[in-house]
């Protein structure tokens, strides 16, 4: 596929995802999943793009909506709400970012510092683009914790699996923020980066991006949720 392709929401066409959702955690307000990466939030303009999270679990829980989504090549936890009221409810708690995300990512590169924030606006670029700007921007934070640093004794390759926190919620931000520090995330189609010759996209056949961790306040019961995904399979190749 062409790479205008990939910029024309009703010319891409997803691949087949084999992969099963899991669900981690269930009672009659919400559900909270592991999503697999290559599958759709929500269903897609294209007719092809039928398959995605929503189309699956509202087979067996008709009334069930996203409280937020993961784009397309990430993998990891989503909430999905089982009525409008909790869907409400969780909506304001995104608002007011009172639920903790984590995320687990590998960069291209070392990173030179144990841990960080960057912290650098996001605008809207040429769709499905979007940019750092520092005049047109919306603010945006990422705390960053480097986990492992790694070099492939072969090839020279050097990696960097960090945990991801953001503060806000921009759409593409991870990947955004990634870039712009010059340690783009490896499998990444959109913000791909070729450094000392090694292009970040080749180096693993998925985004290697997982949603690993989420707390928030369960609408209902006001008890305190932490919620933990199985670990994402950091093996790519080099």
């Amino acid at each position: 596929m062409s790479n205008a392709s990939k910029r024309l929401p009703d010319a891409f066409v997803a691949p087949v995802c084999t992969q099963q959702i899991q669900i981690l955690y269930e009672d009659p307000y919400l559900l909270v999943i592991d999503k697999p990466s290559g599958l759709l939030s929500l269903s897609g303009k294209n007719p092809l793009n039928w398959d995605s999270v929503h189309y699956r679990l509202v087979q067996d829980y008709p009334s069930v909506t996203l409280a937020h989504r993961l784009d397309f090549g990430t993998s990891g936890l989503m909430i999905l709400a089982l009525s409008k009221e909790v869907n409400a409810q969780l909506t304001k708690q995104f608002q007011a970012r009172s639920i903790v995300k984590v995320y687990q990512a590998v960069l291209l590169g070392s990173l030179p510092d144990d841990e960080g924030v960057i912290d650098a606006p996001i605008a809207k670029a040429e769709f499905p683009y979007q940019k750092v700007c520092t005049e047109t921007g919306k603010p945006a934070q990422s705390h960053y914790r480097v986990v492992q640093r790694t070099a492939d004794s072969l090839s020279g390759v050097a990696t960097t699996h960090v945990e991801f926190t953001p503060t806000t919620g921009r759409t593409h931000q991870l990947r955004v923020h990634s870039l712009a520090i010059g340690h783009p995330i490896i499998g990444c189609d959109l913000y791909r980066s070729t450094i000392d010759g090694i292009n970040s996209e080749s180096l693993a056949p998925r985004l290697m991006l997982h949603a690993s961790r989420v707390e928030f306040t369960h609408p209902v019961s006001e008890q305190r949720l932490q919620i933990v995904a199985p670990n994402l399979n950091l093996r790519y190749s080099v």
